[in-house]
């Protein structure tokens, strides 16, 4: 026999609404209210437990409770309902008390048998005395499945009869997600199953089975992503890049002349009152007087000497109007002896050039105003003050010279961010140049020494050197992808080996220039190309920083780099995937702009008072549980998510799981693990000696 709607109700019920607030509900439980197994709601299953869920009816709907605490609070008299026995003693007996979080609507579909809508926030209170009810099966699961367009499942949760955890990949990438916990709690795994299930729901839904137009680019500085999406038995389609590639994978490829200025200033370590207006202007002519790595055709050489001819006209110009020829005087004569002294090379590429009446105005006014004296021992050479009549034959010298190559070249070329190619030795020597110029050689000396220190480094020069040179287009096809994501959807840079004084530059160079590549498509396409960039062991990359440094490190610079991205990302299609055992030391700015938190055990205290900043106050007591989660266990909350839930995320097989296993220790020192087979590791340095120095 079926119950009446009424009987059902009052069998479900568990107790009575105390306090009620808008953040806060206190319950009295019914004494006769199961202690830890329900029975009474049609089956057995566990008496809800703390972050589990009750219901309050109001109005056509139920008000959804997420339950924060439980407590037994002695009582001083019987408070026992309509039990009346007068040959015995009633005596008092301890009460029962939970506090609840609202933390949204449940409504029964209209039509439709047991089919329920669940919706965040409260349309209604309930007042005090209303009755407390046990979920149905149903209704745990129509909260936990709760939301539109839940392609992708990730787990399940155990504090709702194992309801599949379903994500919406729009919101879950679009907005930004953090995977955050200790080493050792399964972080790595998740996102390794993110990208996998993502791609693998994709697929299913594409006709004929074709692969997934998707791309999910991991910058990994472990090397731990490899074995887990583009091992040789995997079944997904990666581009794996690295230093020392082995057989099926590419060598990692960051060329110095896709770094803007800033990156150059802080990798140099640039000072900004001299060496940084320098070195911009070096990167500026250097790319506007050669267009490709190739040798230049005699026309290039020619358009190349109008450039450097028509900046010498310009400069000279403008030190002769602002009357610098004679206020500062000792400098310019240094720039003309730098002048003349690049002219004297430049002779030997261009013997039939028409510089004769140049050098000749040149020598003449250095002549004229050369003075010498001697002061403690030591000849000290200087210039007096230049006459417009000097300067303006040198003037006159350098236009005929510039009209017979065709007439001057104003600077309308590349700016010094452009990704244009050029050597890196070239830029070397062009700095050189312009030091003689400028009569600051004491202040350069230092700044192109390290950058040709750095060009010689040749685990450096494998990464950002101009060997096997590639083009921007070629690069942005493989790092990437290219139409419909043929050539695979995963990319994986594995940073591992990278040299520690160029891997923060490598990160933030890769993750720019794919959020300026996605900009551009934009702009030119007017939609987005959704892409997903994962940066693994984000605290190291991404780290808090001085605003108030005058120099920014590279540490600094990649911050700042995925800062803009987190920032301004989403409009370009460019959703940004932080994994980190250590959220405390993440920039504040990434961190608020992730929507999404996937919250694994986290242990330290400072971590966990941060992320108890990052959701409402109604909610901090489910963090509560952050110390003790399980491995494999996380909190889902944020935008991708209807409520915050507990997810047991879905087990991965061993050959699919990030190489980042806990050492062995006992296996190894015994000889065999749990399952008695033989543990054996054998310790040859040789191979790794010939790998290491490159033998």
């Amino acid at each position: 026999m079926s119950q009446t709607p009424f009987a059902r109700a009052e069998s479900l019920r568990i107790g009575t609404v105390e306090f009620i607030s808008p953040d806060e509900v206190k319950v009295l439980l019914d004494i006769e209210a199961p202690d830890s197994v329900a029975l009474n709601a049609g089956g057995v299953r566990p008496f809800p437990r703390v972050n589990g869920y009750v219901l309050l009816p109001v109005d056509d709907g139920y008000l959804v409770g997420q339950i924060e605490w439980l407590t037994i609070e002695r009582s001083a008299f019987p408070k026992r309902r309509g039990i009346q026995d007068f040959g015995l003693i009633d005596l008092p007996y301890p009460l029962r008390k939970m506090s609840l979080n609202p933390v949204g609507m449940l409504h029964k579909q209209a039509g439709q048998e047991e089919r329920y809508v669940f919706r965040r926030g409260a349309d209604a209170l309930p007042s005090v005395g209303s009755a407390v009810l046990l979920p149905t099966e149903k209704q745990l699961r129509s909260i936990v499945e709760s939301g539109e367009r839940r392609h992708v499942r990730i787990g399940t949760s155990p504090l709702a009869s194992n309801a599949e955890v379903r994500i919406d990949p729009d919101r879950l990438f679009g907005r930004h997600l953090a995977v955050l916990g200790n080493t050792g709690s399964g972080k790595s795994c998740s996102v390794a199953g993110l990208i996998r299930w993502s791609l693998e729901a994709a697929q299913s839904k594409r006709k004929n089975q074709s692969k997934p137009n998707a791309r999910f680019i991991v910058l990994d500085p472990n090397g731990e992503y490899s074995r887990a999406l583009g091992g040789t038995g995997s079944d997904l389609k990666a581009r794996i890049f690295k230093i020392s590639p082995q057989a099926g994978e590419l060598a990692l490829k960051v060329p110095l002349w896709f770094w803007n200025s800033a990156e150059w200033s802080s990798f140099t370590q640039a000072s900004a009152k001299t060496q940084r207006p320098l070195l911009k202007r070096a990167l500026r002519e250097v790319k506007a007087g050669r267009v490709g790595v190739a040798e230049p055709t005699v026309e290039e050489k020619k358009l190349e000497l109008r450039r450097y001819l028509s900046s010498t006209l310009i400069t000279v110009q403008r030190d002769l109007r602002s009357g610098a020829i004679k206020t500062d005087e000792n400098k310019f004569g240094f720039r003309l002896k730098a002048i003349q002294d690049d002219l004297k090379h430049k002779n030997r590429e261009f013997p039939d050039n028409g510089f004769g009446p140049i050098q000749d105005a040149i020598q003449q006014s250095l002549q004229a105003t050369f003075k010498t004296f001697q002061k403690d021992g030591k000849t000290i050479e200087f210039y007096r003050a230049f006459t417009e009549e000097q300067v303006t034959k040198i003037v006159d010298a350098l236009s005929t010279a510039l009209g017979e190559l065709g007439g001057i070249i104003y600077q309308d070329g590349p700016d010094e961010d452009v990704p244009v190619a050029f050597k890196g030795a070239d830029l070397a020597d062009h700095l050189q140049i312009l030091s003689a110029q400028e009569s600051v050689s004491q202040f350069l000396d230092f700044l192109i020494s390290r950058i040709r220190t750095f060009l010689s480094d040749t685990k450096i020069n494998s990464v950002v050197g101009d060997s096997g040179a590639i083009t921007l287009e070629q690069w942005l096809n493989d790092y990437v992808g290219g139409h419909e994501a043929t050539e695979g959807q995963l990319v994986i840079l594995d940073l591992s080996l990278v040299p520690t004084e160029v891997v923060h530059v490598v990160a933030a160079v890769t993750a720019r220039m794919i959020f300026e590549s996605l900009q551009r498509y934009r702009k030119l396409n007017k939609v987005v190309l959704p892409t997903v960039l994962v940066m693994e062991e984000a605290h190291t990359f991404i780290r808090r920083y001085n605003d108030n440094a005058e120099n920014c490190d590279a540490a600094a610079v990649c911050s700042q780099v995925f800062e803009r991205i987190a920032r301004e990302g989403r409009k370009f299609g460019l959703g940004l995937v932080l994994s980190s055992q250590r959220p405390s030391e993440l920039s504040p700015t990434v961190l608020s702009q992730c929507n999404t938190f996937l919250l694994h055990r986290i242990s330290n205290d400072r971590d966990q008072e941060l992320v108890h900043r990052l959701v409402p106050d109604n909610l901090r007591g489910l963090l509560r549980e952050l110390p003790s989660l399980p491995s494999q266990h996380a909190i889902l909350l944020g935008w991708a998510s209807e409520l915050p839930v507990l997810v047991k995320i879905d087990d991965l097989p061993k050959t699919q799981q990030p190489h980042s296993d806990d050492p062995d220790f006992w296996s190894v020192w015994t000889g065999e693990d749990a399952e008695g087979n033989v543990v054996e590791r054998k310790a040859d340095w040789k191979p790794i000696v010939g790998d290491w120095q490159g033998k």
